[in-house]
């Protein structure tokens, strides 16, 4: 007995050496140790193990010890990575963004303070190889098994996958549980949690080799709401909506496509929003578009960013904006602000939009009106092939690489680069410019970003943390370049028919949770909470507005072609116009939502209803399946180039 122990101890040490991975990314990432969870990874390690442990058995002991060394230390390196991408992105990379590796090397300097910060870590991923070079051929059975031996494993293998399986289907079928990322969605921070990462990459590989994309059904989209049982969305035409002369029924009746003819009926069904008070109030004027990195509420100080103050309060004060985070890319948050769609799960949603027609972004609806259009980008213009997706836009695209020459600091000064580009186009009028800025990109301190050094001495005083002084001090040069702009347009007598439009493109992610609570002044919650920021939308000499109903940058697109008076169809954006008198609804990654009813978490399935609300079953329904839907058929517009068939 004793003997047949040690000849099968290195299948234990495997078991044991992945496991400890394992638990150890959960540590220091989300933390969260569901039991099943737990369990689903403990028979996925022991699966990998007996991979492992056969391929280690079937050569000469010195040649076997080699492959155990090494499969062990290529497991440590992946987890270890997974563990810096995690702390850089707040997501788990997929095998879609390794093959784009090469451009998240722009950031080594970022991604070698966080490997620095993490060295414990990571010291913990590669102990069980540290420990088989050090004791491996003394206490290792490096042998070669017998036919026999491998054949009851391989069978051991297909009775843990049943179990694994069993597990997986004996907690539900619901959004966000184990059976739904496991067989259709994608989730990869929910997935580690839930299966672990060894399942979580294994899935990733087999969906890039299958081209598989999320599993979702047609959602049944209910045609009216609920609560009024006396409205459908049967257009009436004594009002004046924001739609185009589309045929759908037309278009029904010629096509053969059944995906297509289905998404024709959908959008025949969508309630589109109607023309306000707002409809063409800015018609004519020029329109600049900034999406501000890691921007926050944080950052707006009367006395540290004035100018970010003043736009803010003197212009249209939103307090009820959010911008979620997406699972794939940081990019996602711009896709999303740009395009008013949802991200396609698993892929860079623009790098996908490449060859397919957007009718609808600001920069190819203006250009159709013989705006300049113009976008820039402080930071290498091939950036997650924005060389590509942004002239698809409508947009001459300038960033560093090819013709933007700014400072060769990192990050590069917004300041910088508003003061090269504004020449460019101020005097063309009607313009359309969109600015893509990095100054607020992390790490947050005052030795490894260039931006929180330069702007030090206006922050220093603040009673706050290194790193929340330091992120301030991006902020201050995001704030300089928007009083630049400000004057600029002062200058040249365009000021008062100029609209500014700023948002971010997602949360200061790169802050420590505890440095969030610290500037935000109180503890934040983590499924909302995170995820509200700013809108700011201003023209000078306006009339304050303070708008309180939830919003989100999905509404953008559909509010700036209302407020410039464009001709949109509002049945064809995932967003709405603020503005109009449509029911709010702010969507997030994890498929929770917020309405003007209350909140809902998809983690904990709980509705939260605002004072005095009144909500039924049926209304939540009404609600997940309008959420189902709009990440479904976003998915389908890219997929399809949906929009060059409704031409």
């Amino acid at each position: 007995m004793f003997s047949l122990l040690k000849n099968f101890n290195l299948l234990l040490y495997f078991i044991i050496a992945l496991f400890f991975m394992e638990t150890s990314l959960r540590l220091a990432t989300t933390n969260n140790f569901l039991a099943q969870g737990l369990f689903i990874s403990l028979l996925s390690s022991t699966i990998l193990a007996i991979i492992y442990y056969i391929i280690c058995s079937c050569f000469q002991n010195k040649v076997n010890y080699i492959l155990s060394f090494f499969l062990l230390a290529l497991t440590s390196l992946i987890f270890s990575s997974q563990l810096v991408h995690y702390q850089f992105f707040r997501t788990f990379y997929s095998f879609y963004s390794a093959g784009n590796a090469s451009q998240v090397f722009e950031f080594w300097q970022d991604i070698w303070i966080l490997t620095m910060q993490n060295f414990v870590w990571i010291l913990l991923f590669f102990l069980p190889t540290i420990l088989m070079v050090g004791l491996g051929k003394r206490l290792l059975s490096f042998n070669t098994l017998d036919k026999l031996y491998k054949i009851l494993l391989i069978l051991s293998i297909v009775l843990i996958y049943v179990i694994g399986l069993a597990a997986i289907y004996g907690n539900g079928k619901e959004h966000n549980s184990a059976y739904d990322l496991y067989y259709k969605n994608c989730d990869p921070v929910l997935s580690t949690e839930k299966l672990g990462m060894i399942t979580t990459m294994r899935l990733d590989l087999q969906r890039v080799l299958t081209g598989w994309s999320p599993a979702l059904d047609p959602p049944d989209f209910p045609v009216s709401n609920p609560d009024h049982t006396d409205k459908d969305n049967k257009i009436d035409k004594e009002i004046d909506y924001n739609i185009m002369d589309i045929d759908f029924k037309d278009f029904i009746v010629k096509e053969n496509n059944k995906v297509i003819e289905e998404m024709h009926n959908y959008f025949a069904n969508v309630e589109p929003t109607s023309k306000n008070e707002s409809t063409e109030k800015y018609e004519g004027y020029n329109l600049i578009l900034i999406i501000a990195e890691s921007f926050s509420p944080y950052a707006v100080h009367e006395d540290i960013t004035p100018t970010l103050y003043k736009m803010l309060h003197k212009g249209y004060n939103f307090t009820n904006f959010y911008v979620p985070s997406w699972d794939v890319s940081t990019s996602d948050g711009e896709y999303v602000t740009l395009t008013s769609l949802l991200p396609k799960s698993g892929v860079w949603s623009f790098t996908e939009s490449v060859n397919i027609d957007l009718p609808f972004v600001m920069g190819n609806q203006l250009k159709k009106l013989d705006y300049k259009t113009v976008a820039y980008h402080n930071h290498t213009y091939t950036y997650y092939n924005r060389d590509l997706s942004h002239p698809n836009m409508g947009y001459n695209y300038t960033g560093v690489g090819n013709g933007l020459e700014v400072e060769n600091v990192w990050p590069a000064s917004d300041l910088e680069m508003m003061e090269k580009t504004i020449p460019e186009y101020i005097d063309n009028e009607p313009f359309h410019a969109y600015y893509l800025t990095v100054s607020g990109h992390m790490q947050y301190s005052f030795t490894g970003n260039s931006m929180a050094f330069k702007n030090k001495k206006y922050v220093e005083n603040l009673p706050y943390s290194e790193e929340g002084q330091a992120y301030l001090a991006t902020q201050v040069e995001l704030d300089k370049a928007l009083e630049h702009l400000l004057y600029q347009l002062d200058e040249a007598d365009v000021a008062n028919k100029t609209l500014i439009a700023l948002c971010t493109d997602h949360y200061p992610y790169g802050l420590d949770d505890k440095t969030i609570d610290e500037l935000a002044g109180h503890k934040i919650e983590r499924n909302f909470g995170l995820y509200k920021s700013s809108f700011i939308l201003y023209t000078k000499d306006m009339e304050p507005v303070t708008i309180h109903k939830p919003s989100s940058n999905l509404d953008i697109i559909p509010t700036l072609s209302n407020l410039l008076g464009l001709e949109y169809d509002s049945r064809l954006l995932m967003g709405k116009d603020i503005f109009s008198d449509s029911e709010p609804l702010v969507i997030f990654r994890n498929k929770s939502f917020i309405t003007d009813k209350g909140k809902y978490n998809s983690l904990t399935k709980e509705f939260i209803p605002n004072e005095d609300a009144d909500i039924t079953e049926d209304y939540l329904k009404w609600v997940l399946s309008i959420v189902e839907s709009k990440f479904y058929y976003s998915a389908k517009i890219l997929e399809t180039d949906y929009y060059n068939k409704i031409k």
